[in-house]
């Protein structure tokens, strides 16, 4: 039943995602072409230069609970059930996506968000596990 509901809400989830990344939560076109590339020292000074805490919960947190059903794509995709399969084949897409922020200046090419969006797929693949351990008579 759970794999069931997934394969029919992945996709559109998938579209409104990539509609976040790129026109979503007032975004705008840049003049120039951003990139950062120092992992988690951009984050650490995102936190320290936020006055409210909801931008950082949006922001940070938003870049790993987000990606935390695609962590469950074995469901659909068996080779994905393989950890490191799905961590390479997610970091070469968000990798991709990212290029194409920077490219179209809709956004910022940011080493952080591939590594918090992998976590996100990371825990995704814990939970997946867990909950086809747990409740296995559900997952069908």
């Amino acid at each position: 039943m759970l794999k069931k509901f997934y394969k029919i809400i992945i996709i559109p989830y998938t579209l409104f995602l990539l509609y976040l990344m790129f026109l979503g939560m007032g975004r705008f076109q840049y003049e120039d072409n951003l990139i950062r590339v120092e992992p988690v020292l951009s984050t650490v000074q995102f936190i320290r230069n936020t006055i409210g805490w909801k931008d950082i919960v949006i922001i940070v947190l938003g870049n790993i609970i987000m990606f935390i059903p695609f962590g469950f794509l074995g469901w659909i995709f068996p080779q994905f059930k393989n950890l490191k399969v799905l961590l390479y084949a997610f970091i070469s897409a968000i990798v991709i996506v990212e290029a194409l922020q920077y490219f179209t200046r809709m956004g910022i090419f940011e080493v952080d968000d591939v590594i918090l969006n992998t976590f996100g797929v990371y825990l995704g693949w814990l939970l997946c596990r867990w909950i086809e351990k747990r409740f296995s008579r559900l997952v069908l």
